[in-house]
């Protein structure tokens, strides 16, 4: 598996077994899930390619044959762990350090303000430091999330 060191998303691959349950929700030869660790709103998935790709035409057919079932699986997980609405699929991969590619699975509940919601919903990133996810409740959801996707 290609992998590249100074890329977040790889370096933690390369730690695989050795990470906390945040960090490998779950995974299968090509992608491996995280919840995110900046993220303000519990349910913050990120979905990863296990080798290092930095655009989704570079993907292999037998990742791109997966990603939508990944994507599917991982939202109806979402609604079974957190009862969000809806969950919302993103991919940019232009930040800095994170130009690995990677699709943000977002559960959107029902209660989310409307100054939240939809590419809004990018203002739960970013937030000061006290206001994240805790890792604690990160590796709780990583195990819930694992389980109803077993």
């Amino acid at each position: 598996m290609s992998t590249t060191p100074a890329c977040y998303p790889c370096a933690q691959e390369a730690r695989l077994p050795d990470v906390p349950p945040r960090e490998c929700v779950a995974r299968d030869e090509h992608w491996r899930v995280v919840h995110a660790f900046n993220s303000a709103l519990p349910g913050w998935l990120v979905l990863l390619p296990r080798r290092h790709v930095t655009a989704v035409h570079d993907l292999t057919d037998a990742e791109a044959a997966s990603l939508g079932l990944w994507q599917v699986r991982l939202s109806r997980a979402l609604r079974t762990v957190t009862g969000c609405a809806k969950s919302y699929v993103v991919q940019f991969a232009e930040a800095e350090g994170f130009g690995h590619v990677h699709f943000h699975v977002v559960a959107r509940m029902a209660d989310q303000p409307e100054d939240r919601r939809g590419p809004a919903v990018f203002g739960y990133l970013g937030r000061p430091e006290e206001e994240w996810v805790s890792p604690e409740r990160a590796d709780e959801l990583a195990r819930e999330i694992g389980r109803a996707l077993a």
